[in-house]
């Protein structure tokens, strides 16, 4: 009688290949950590690194309580910062919607021209901070709200241009052929098919934006751009810490204030 040996095979979540390169990809991202830590390090004096708690409760005592006092020369500062975000959402919307529908490949006239035009700058608006447009426009046009604006502006760009053309090319095919069919010029056929279905996302996207430039712009004062930021700088520069303390409430309030509102109308909208 012959005897029948059956084998049974282990499954296994990877091969042999597989681990082995999985872990040398694990020793490289260790030795990237190690090396680029060193680097970091380098110039470092822990003696300094060691007595930061001392130095963190020390300033923090010094900025309590804060100065209640101060809020009404804040007011002013803060609404600026307000007019920056909103004016520079405003300038920012103005300017990438022609670029989005440019970047869209279902709406650009060029593929092959304008549409990479359209891309690269929506690459250089999200390449940049906006410190660094508002360390540049205090340079061209000088200090104060117009410079802030401006940078937020061309921040704004590459985040709204970004997320709508790609809301415009996932826009339904059929709404458009549909419209098509009935003889509709391509002027036509962008008022009554592509911009309908954008809408929500258009002003979700922009609601979401002006969110982000009420954080961005209380720190654009810290390079002369206006702004509450400019009172942050002054009481840093003179180590008035409960000063420092009220703008940050205040700077803090505006913020989740402005989150809020965001929450509600991009909820009442989509």
């Amino acid at each position: 009688m012959s005897e029948i040996t059956h084998y049974s095979q282990v499954w296994r979540h990877r091969t042999p290949r597989g681990r082995l390169a999985l872990w040398f990809g694990w020793l490289a991202l260790v030795a990237l950590f190690v090396w680029c830590w060193g680097i970091m390090t380098e110039n470092t004096i822990w003696a300094f690194v060691a007595d930061a708690p001392r130095q963190a409760a020390d300033i923090g005592a010094r900025m309590m309580p804060p100065r209640l006092s101060y809020v009404p020369e804040l007011l002013v500062p803060l609404w600026d910062t307000l007019t920056i975000a909103t004016l520079g959402t405003i300038g920012g919307v103005i300017l990438a919607v022609p670029v989005a529908f440019l970047a869209a490949r279902n709406t650009s006239p060029s593929t092959k021209i304008l549409r990479p035009i359209a891309l690269f700058i929506i690459v250089a608006s999200r390449s940049i901070n906006s410190l660094i447009w508002a360390l540049l426009l205090v340079a061209i046009i000088g200090p104060g709200i117009l410079a802030g604006i401006v940078a937020i502006a061309l921040r704004s760009i590459g985040f709204i241009g970004k997320l709508l053309y790609e809301a415009i090319e996932e826009t339904d095919a059929k709404q458009i052929e549909a419209v098509q069919a009935t003889g509709a010029t391509s002027a036509q056929t962008l008022n009554y098919a592509i911009v309908p279905q954008i809408m929500p996302a258009f002003w979700g996207i922009s609601v979401f934006r002006w969110d982000i430039n009420i954080r961005e712009s209380t720190i654009l004062g810290l390079v002369g751009a206006g702004g509450i930021g400019l009172k942050l700088q002054a009481s840093l520069n003179v180590l008035a810490w409960p000063q420092v303390t009220m703008i940050l409430i205040l700077i803090l309030a505006t913020v989740v204030l402005s989150e809020w509102v965001s929450a509600k109308v991009r909820h009442a909208i989509i």
